[in-house]
């Protein structure tokens, strides 16, 4: 057997480059201005998360004293930490110049972003007023010098690190150290009154700043400065094994424990005192295993998500108006409808309504006895809790699993399943060892002297919130051979020993990577014998390498591969003798994408899926997933369709390749960018009625 040299990208640098995708939203001109702030604001989140887990994971690694290769793409842990430190500090030296360019801008239109000198004297003393009256009550202020222990940053929080000289005979001067925490309940960007219609602003850090003689009153000073910084820590849950311990107090103390985990990032504003940031790095024991990352002067620059519109349109995306599902009404009964024909919402292009649509139907119903769903991620204000809630008001079983362990949502869906147990709902927390991701939902109704079911299956969380922003597909279906086997699903959260079998549906943990490995086999049996032979995929993020190796496999026999991943891929594409057949490209544009769709020639009768699933380890191993077939020639139709207008995008498209470049795909006429030639596509159906 001959052993192929197969290539891959590892996948925290692929993160990197990902993220980088983002930033370059932020210096699109074809972007609106404020837009791209946010956009900005976007980048430096990610930063942040991706700094609390990924490079905290391969820091451990470090400190365990394994490296790691095999896990991290054949880099030894160590190198990597250094590689992906020099590639942050580039970004983050690209992202300060995109700002500086971004508030020329503005000045332009008349917006100004002042620092605490270029104040005058009416907005010195809306400063000094705003200061008292917003700031100074929330203000934590700690000196430093007297403290024996060194104070426990908080996560991810800004801190103004104090250097004051304090007035002396002496030629040696007192230093005297402290630092200011920026208030989290306060605007980031504070709006000062407009003068001859243009718009001021000042970061509160500046005002602050401006204000720091009110704070230091008691110390006579010859001189004083400010500079940013701030430190992120691992944000790994390290669960503890006390058996006396309910589940749901076990997930709550290790996210209280989050907030001391190691610290894996320190950021600085590049112009501060070097006895101020030596002192500062002695006292937190920063350590070489540690990312120091000099920074500018303002830091959580993930704030800029929230930059005031200050009633400027101009400089805002064009907010779009939901459309209808074409033939599904919200106005009548939606499950009378599903009963007759299946339905393809496709969020945010369609409106989410019909999902709470659903569910409050199903709250109210006389005839509905059951409601089983799953929960990943809710709304700060949920419907969706508020109609379950309902639903067993009203006499119906209710069955919620709800994954105590997503990602930095842990506190919310606590307090969630806290609201829905006191309120009666039945609650399933997890499986032991695996995450419940799958987005599905299942209604039991009582028609004569049966019971027929009503359920949807979805790529995306049932969240009114990010469904404004997140593409996902919705399959609302009463098709039973499907209901009955998400019932399975249901029945193994709460009988996990048992394993069913599906006929349908694509489930993992047992067979999501076997089953699209025998659908890759039946494409390379058919390239090889001259037939069409197809795959195309949609999805977040593809960094399992034995699903890698299989598309190289399928790619070496001639299959015709077209990927879409928004974000990490680890896949090498377009490379002779093992990717020639492989074709990708990333969108980053105004929505997020988060669709899975997976599509398959099958000689000649295509099979098209639906997933909550992308390709990695932790979906295809460690998580339930599940993946559903769609069966509606209809809306098999409208999936390709849609895929296609994607897969043509000329504007927002980047190509992967073999130098990571983040090069945009040519130009070419006509121009197409798929999320606005995608709600075009759906209008017309609107039109049509």
């Amino acid at each position: 057997m001959v052993k192929n040299n197969n290539q891959y990208v590892n996948r925290e640098i692929s993160w990197l480059w990902f993220n980088e995708r983002v930033l370059q939203e932020s210096a699109d001109k074809n972007v609106p201005l404020i837009e791209r702030l946010r956009f900005l604001g976007i980048f430096s989140n990610n930063l942040d998360e991706f700094f609390k887990v990924r490079y905290a994971t391969v820091k451990r690694i470090v400190e365990a004293g394994r490296n790691g290769k095999s896990a991290l793409g054949g880099e030894k842990a160590k190198d990597l930490l250094e590689e992906i430190t020099n590639i942050v500090i580039d970004q983050q030296t690209k992202s300060l110049v995109i700002l500086k360019k971004i508030e020329h801008e503005l000045e332009g239109k008349n917006i100004f972003i002042l620092k605490e000198t270029e104040l005058n004297e009416s907005q010195k003393e809306f400063a000094k007023d705003y200061f008292l009256k917003e700031v100074s009550p929330q203000l934590m202020t700690i000196i430093l010098n007297e403290l024996t222990r060194f104070p426990t940053l908080k996560d991810t929080a800004a801190y103004l690190a104090i250097k004051m000289v304090i007035k002396s005979d002496h030629s040696k001067k007192e230093k005297r150290y402290a630092l200011i925490e920026i208030p989290k309940g306060i605007d980031r960007f504070v709006v000062l009154p407009d003068e001859d219609d243009k718009s001021f602003i000042i970061i509160l850090d500046d005002l602050i700043r401006y204000c720091l003689d009110n704070i230091f009153t008691m110390f006579e000073y010859e001189s004083i400065s400010a500079h940013m910084i701030k430190i992120t820590r691992d944000a790994e849950l390290d669960m503890d094994n006390d058996l006396s311990k309910s589940f749901i107090e076990k997930i709550s103390s290790s996210v209280e424990h989050r907030k001391i985990g190691d610290p894996v990032r320190f950021v600085y504003d590049k112009s501060i005192g070097r006895d101020t940031l030596a002192f500062l790095k002695e006292k937190m024991n920063i350590e070489d295993t540690d990312s120091v990352i000099p920074g500018g002067r303002y830091h959580n620059r993930r704030d800029y998500m929230g930059f005031p519109s200050l009633g400027r349109k101009d400089l805002l995306y064009d907010k779009i108006t939901p459309l209808p599902v074409k033939g599904l009404s919200v106005e009548g009964s939606i499950l009378e409808s599903i009963a007759k024909k299946d339905y393809m919402q496709y969020t945010p292009y369609h409106t989410f309504t019909y999902i709470l649509k659903f569910l409050r139907e199903a709250a109210l119903d006389p005839k509905v006895r059951t409601i089983k769903i799953t929960v990943y991620r809710l709304a700060s204000n949920s419907q969706v809790a508020a109609s379950l809630i309902n639903a067993v008001k009203n006499g119906k079983q209710v069955t919620v699993q709800i994954e105590l362990q997503a990602r930095f949502d842990e506190q919310a869906n606590i307090e969630y399943a806290e609201q829905l147990q006191a309120e009666g709902v039945k609650l399933i927390f997890g499986v032991p060892g695996l995450k419940v991701h799958s987005k599905i939902c299942l209604i039991e109704r009582e028609e004569g002297h049966e019971i027929k079911r009503y359920g949807f299956i979805s790529t995306g969380n049932f969240n009114e919130s990010t469904a404004r922003i997140y593409t996902d597909y919705t399959l609302f279906t009463a098709y039973d051979p499907i209901l009955k086997e998400l019932n399975k699903v249901f029945d193994f959260f709460e009988t996990t020993y048992k394993i069913n079998k599906y006929k349908h549906l694509i489930v993992s943990p047992h067979y999501t990577k076997n089953a699209f490995m025998k659908l890759i086999d039946v494409e390379i049996a058919n390239a090889i014998l001259g037939k069409e032979a197809y795959i195309k995929i949609k999805m977040n993020s593809f960094t399992s390498y034995k699903m890698v190796d299989k598309l190289y496999e399928a790619s070496r026999a001639g299959v015709k591969i077209q990927l879409i991943i928004r974000g990490i891929c680890c896949l090498v594409p377009g490379i002779k003798g093992m990717s020639e057949n492989i074709e990708a490209i990333s969108i980053v544009d105004k929505f997020l994408e988060h669709t899975r769709l997976f599509a398959f020639a099958n000689g000649g009768n295509p099979k098209i899926y639906i997933s909550s699933a992308d390709w990695m380890t932790r979906n295809l191993d460690y998580r339930v997933e599940v993946g559903c077939p769609i069966y509606d020639e209809d809306i098999k139709k409208e999936l390709m369709d849609t895929f296609e207008i994607c897969w043509k995008d000329n504007m927002k498209a980047r190509v992967f390749n073999e130098k990571q470049d983040n090069a945009y795909r040519k130009t070419t006429v006509p121009r197409i960018r798929s999320q606005f030639a995608t709600y075009e596509y759906y209008a017309k159906d609107v039109k049509k009625k």
